[in-house]
């Protein structure tokens, strides 16, 4: 069962999942147009429910009788998520998915939380780094794995909390950086940004829906990040892109200040994952170009 899956990741994990072969039940709510599924709607078992509805959910589980669960529904609206309320009534909802999982006896949970549950000052973070987190959306996170892991460790379900860092690829939201670029420069128009020094850790859409799966399969009671390892300044990010489309010189640096908030560098350790048998199916200028022809396919199709 993937909630959220017609998410940004959980439409690329519903695909993977078909092509190994799982029966895939596809929770979502009831108002849902599952836009990123449309291809797949023959081949998902469709669950709608509201995860508030704690009675409802549990006896849908129950009849499911999943193997495992990846919970990917969150709040997630680019410039809004950070600091909204809503990750409350998320945190709340997701402990009651995990309540029921537990009571129906599914043995196998996966739950996403983010870089940002970290202490950013540190450096490269591992697994084990400190925790500092400074938005209500990390705080939240950071509470649903900790609860999360004791209340699956006392009713002996597998609970692994898989800590993502930067994403992009076909099929993200259009306000995020990386796809926001990709259309500007696609239409000949320029595109302001930060001076570009920020250092960050991204990571195909596509290897983190396998990271995903790898994780549901091995049923490991830990921590684990799922990142690429390699830092990336934001203007080496925007430079790649802009060699790709081409029209490097719309891209004005400098032009955006930073935000207060911002973390100068965020840059995980995935040696764990790695010990794990997962690799990076894409280095970031091979996915970039991979999520650039997708752009371009979309935008002419449109």
């Amino acid at each position: 069962m993937i909630t959220g899956a017609s998410g940004f990741i959980g439409s690329h994990l519903a695909r993977l999942a078909l092509q190994a072969g799982a029966e895939v039940a596809a929770l979502a709510l009831p108002d849902d147009p599952l836009t990123r599924l449309l291809e797949l709607a023959d081949r998902l078992t469709v669950l709608r429910a509201d995860l508030s509805d704690e009675d409802a959910l549990r006896t849908m589980i129950a009849d499911l009788r999943a193997d495992a669960c990846v919970h990917l529904a969150w709040y997630a609206e680019p410039g809004k998520y950070l600091e909204s309320p809503r990750n409350v009534p998320d945190l709340l909802n997701s402990l009651r998915l995990l309540g029921a999982l537990i009571e129906t006896g599914c043995p196998q949970v996966v739950m996403v939380g983010t870089c940002a549950e970290y202490d950013l000052r540190a450096g490269y973070v591992r697994e084990d780094s400190a925790v500092r987190p400074e938005t209500i959306y990390a705080a939240c996170k950071l509470a649903l794995g900790l609860v999360g892991a004791q209340m699956a460790r006392a009713s002996g379900v597998s609970f692994t909390w898989a800590r993502l860092f930067y994403l992009y690829g076909p099929s993200e939201d259009e306000r995020r950086l990386v796809p926001a670029l990709i259309r500007s420069l696609l239409r000949g128009e320029s595109f302001q940004a930060t001076s570009g020094e920020q250092v960050r850790d991204y990571l195909h859409v596509e290897d983190v829906a396998q990271a995903l799966w790898l994780l549901a399969e091995r049923r490991r009671a830990e921590v684990f990040n799922v990142c690429s390892g390699e830092p990336v300044t934001i203007r080496q990010l925007l430079e790649t892109v802009a060699d790709l489309v081409g029209g490097r010189e719309l891209v004005r640096f400098g032009e955006v200040p930073y935000r207060p908030w911002d973390p100068m560098f965020v840059c995980g350790d995935n040696r764990k994952l790695r010990g794990e048998g997962w690799s990076a199916g894409y280095t970031l200028r091979q996915g970039l170009e991979q999520t650039v022809d997708w752009w371009r396919w979309r935008l002419q199709a449109s």
